[in-house]
């Protein structure tokens, strides 16, 4: 199993307008292209996640996640903003990328911990905060998730 597998060029977004925790969140879940109800009830469960510890990992980067009936396989979505925004993040540190993870309650092929890992340990590699700064398209963003191998 590799991270590229689970991304998609349209569900990378490397310009993203929020300016808060909030506005960050819905745009992510924008990238999934659910309708209006399934947006709502996302945006309530993240909200719920994040207010049990914020999914911002240190390094820039945060990974809002979490199981909802609203998919019905796992999804996930990556958006980069470069300017940073205050995400409560463990470091106390701006957060400039964001890997969105959603999957269902059940899921057979159960992926949702090991891709949640994956990113994870993606994101601990000393030159990926660099890189994901230097891509200026999506293409870029896959080439580097198959680079990396993980």
């Amino acid at each position: 199993m590799e991270l590229r597998e689970f991304f998609s060029e349209d569900a990378v977004k490397l310009q993203l307008d929020g300016a808060t925790k909030d506005d960050i969140l819905r745009e992510l879940i924008g990238l999934l292209k659910l309708d209006d109800k399934s947006d709502g009830m996302l945006f309530k469960m993240l909200k719920r996640r994040e207010n049990l510890g914020s999914t911002g990992i240190g390094r820039g980067i945060a990974i809002p996640h979490c199981r909802s009936l609203v998919v019905n396989k796992l999804r996930v979505a990556f958006g980069r903003k470069p300017a940073g925004v205050d995400f409560k993040a463990i470091d106390e540190k701006p957060v400039y990328f964001f890997f969105l993870i959603v999957a269902p309650p059940l899921e057979v092929s159960n992926q949702y911990l090991p891709v949640l890992g994956k990113i994870a340990q993606f994101s601990k590699e000393q030159d990926v905060p660099q890189r994901l700064l230097q891509i200026t398209e999506p293409a870029q963003f896959m080439a580097l998730l198959a680079e990396k191998g993980v």
